[in-house]
């Protein structure tokens, strides 16, 4: 069973904040005014989060839960293209089919097949695991357009060498997409391949100190983790697939370019 924390002692161990927010002072790195709105938007969003999360689990509605599921789905395209610094009417759609066709499979079969949580669409279940999917994901599709569209901006030329020798939009740009997609996996490679030994993951940490076997918290994180490895390989893929089509006309015209 998890230990409760008080609000008084939870207030009480926010006074550390006054370490970065002294430092923030002492080498006048002018960061007080986003220090401040982070920690309140942090606060606020998070406390809103859980009551409305209290109240998702208590109805445990399917339309409910899809509906949820819709909006993260759609906070979550807006957020990689204005991160990306991406226009987000064309590219808006390759985004949100990347995160879905990424998303949809997995939670059947997680909730489906493996876990069958009483019902299959308990948000108990739905809504973290979509949650910690769909998160994982934000940065490397961020990272994965960011290096794309950098590489038709800066090797314009070269893009062009491609046309100009025969090749189609899809082979001109082949190369542009192996770069992005190799950077985009390197971050989830790298924590993957040290898990355990420099990191103890969050989800594993949380159902420790909640009380569960440290191995049954092990299989969890397994599962999690591959989860969103072969989430970021499919909706990065189809990301990027559909990104190249609607930003290059099918005569090779480049048609959008960063913000």
């Amino acid at each position: 069973m998890t230990i409760d924390i008080s609000w008084l002692a939870l207030a009480a161990f926010s006074l550390i904040l006054l370490i970065p927010i002294g430092l923030n002072w002492h080498f006048k790195l002018s960061l007080g005014n986003d220090i401040g709105s982070s920690l309140v938007r942090m606060f606020v969003q998070l406390i809103l989060l859980g009551l409305y999360l209290q109240f998702l689990f208590d109805l445990n509605n399917l339309w409910v839960n899809l509906l949820w599921l819709v909006v993260m789905l759609l906070v979550g395209a807006s957020a990689i293209l204005g991160k990306a610094k991406l226009p987000k009417k064309p590219l808006f759609v390759p985004v949100l089919l990347g995160l879905l066709l990424g998303l949809s499979p997995l939670l059947i079969l997680l909730l489906f097949a493996l876990l069958k949580p009483t019902p299959s669409y308990s948000a108990q279940y739905l809504i973290p695991l979509a949650g910690m999917l769909l998160g994982n994901s934000l940065s490397g599709n961020i990272v994965a357009l960011q290096r794309l569209f950098n590489a038709l901006h800066e090797k314009t030329a070269e893009y062009h060498a491609y046309l100009a020798l025969g090749a189609n939009r899809l082979q001109a740009t082949q190369s542009f997409v192996q770069s992005a997609m190799q950077q985009a996996f390197a971050p989830v490679l790298a924590s993957m391949s040290t898990v355990g030994l420099v990191t103890l993951p969050g989800m594993m940490t949380g159902q420790i100190l909640a009380g569960s076997d440290p191995m049954v918290a092990v299989k969890y994180q397994l599962l999690i983790l591959i989860a969103i490895f072969v989430m970021l390989s499919v909706s990065i893929a189809t990301t990027l697939s559909l990104s190249v089509r609607i930003a290059i006309s099918q005569t090779g015209r480049i048609k959008i370019n960063k913000l």
